[in-house]
């Protein structure tokens, strides 16, 4: 396994699963940094890259799942039902054809 400043990169970071979106996020600048900064040796970079996958894929499971808690809570049925019975009135009124 790669060493990432003297350990592991699995030692010494969580598991990506349990981290919250801001956890995420600010690791995921942290090793953006470092990768910018160049890292040690090959194996590093690698490792700091594959890291950063992981992160950024955790990162947008996150927004996913807020964007979907959103859409949710403006969808409610009470709103739907409002919006189709309104609907349902205009459309069931009889058309006029004019000649």
């Amino acid at each position: 396994m790669s060493t990432v400043s003297g350990t592991t990169a699995r030692e010494s970071s969580p598991d990506v699963e349990t981290l919250s979106y801001e956890q995420a996020r600010a690791e995921l600048v942290d090793v953006v940094q470092r990768l910018e900064q160049g890292a040690a040796t090959l194996e590093d970079s690698l490792a700091l890259w594959e890291r950063g996958e992981a992160l950024a894929a955790r990162c947008q499971r996150w927004l996913d799942g807020a964007r979907e808690r959103l859409r949710a809570a403006t969808d409610r049925p009470a709103d739907r039902l409002a919006e189709g019975g309104a609907a349902q009135r205009t459309s069931t009124a009889p058309s006029v054809k004019e000649d």
